[in-house]
């Protein structure tokens, strides 16, 4: 640890580092290499949810360690150069601002959950473990991975609140705000639920531009098939879901 470093250097130097480090976009190299962009597939979400649902369990897993270990290296480097306690949650926090709007991949990144495990497991490594345990009991008894990944997150500064300090327990909800942030604007793009299917697409550029039918009886289109779609009378285009 380079204890001797003043703070604000070892501040500056955790958030580029941890910018940096969660702006490589990892489920889009990876399902890059087999031709395909998450940003136009499945709930158009370039993150290791979305991967899972489109390359497969097994093909996923890359991309899962990735962002796992993006938040513990950002973490672990802002920990490594010193300072206060805080320096390493900046770092942590770096990183998911990353994920969430990477500068390598147009700033459209994923939602920051899973970078925000990685460098909680640097930062508080034992309510992390307890975390971890909750979600493998509760994902085995629920035979769902999601509901045990849901429990352990969101029960995560409950568990830290009984080990550690409340400043610490604050910082923490600092970090997931920015995975409520990512999911509130995902939602207002119309981006999150098959209900938004219906509603017009983000003029942000979040979008990818790909069209399908309003009909909810109609199943998801291909690109291809939108193009025949618009030009039938009486069928009005909606943007996709996440």
């Amino acid at each position: 640890m380079l204890t001797d470093m003043p703070t604000s250097i070892a501040a500056i130097i955790a958030v580029v580092c941890g910018y940096l480090l969660g702006s490589i976009p990892v489920a889009g190299l990876v399902a890059g290499r087999r031709g395909i962009d998450l940003r136009r597939v499945g709930d158009r979400n370039p993150g290791y949810w979305n991967a899972k649902e489109v390359l497969g369990r097994r093909a996923a897993v890359p991309v899962f360690v990735g962002d796992v270990l993006k938040g513990a290296a950002a973490s672990g480097i802002a920990v490594a150069v010193g300072g206060p306690w805080w320096v390493g949650y900046l770092g942590g926090g770096a990183a998911m601002i990353g994920h969430a709007w990477p500068a390598f991949a147009r700033f459209r990144g994923g939602r920051s959950i899973l970078t925000f495990a990685g460098a909680i497991v640097v930062l508080s490594p034992v309510a992390a473990a307890i975390a971890i345990a909750l979600c493998v009991i509760v994902s085995l008894i629920a035979r769902r991975f999601a509901w045990g990944a849901r429990l352990a997150v969101f029960g995560f500064p409950v568990i830290q609140a009984l080990f550690e300090a409340r400043a610490r327990v604050a910082a923490t909800g600092v970090l997931m705000s920015i995975i409520g942030l990512r999911f509130a604007l995902a939602a207002r793009c119309g981006r999150i639920s098959p209900a938004a299917a219906h509603r017009p697409r983000c003029p942000t550029g979040t979008g990818t531009g790909i069209r399908y039918r309003s009909d909810p009886t109609t199943p998801r289109s291909t690109p291809e098939a939108v193009t025949a779609s618009t030009s039938s009378p009486g069928v009005l285009p909606a943007a996709p879901a996440v």
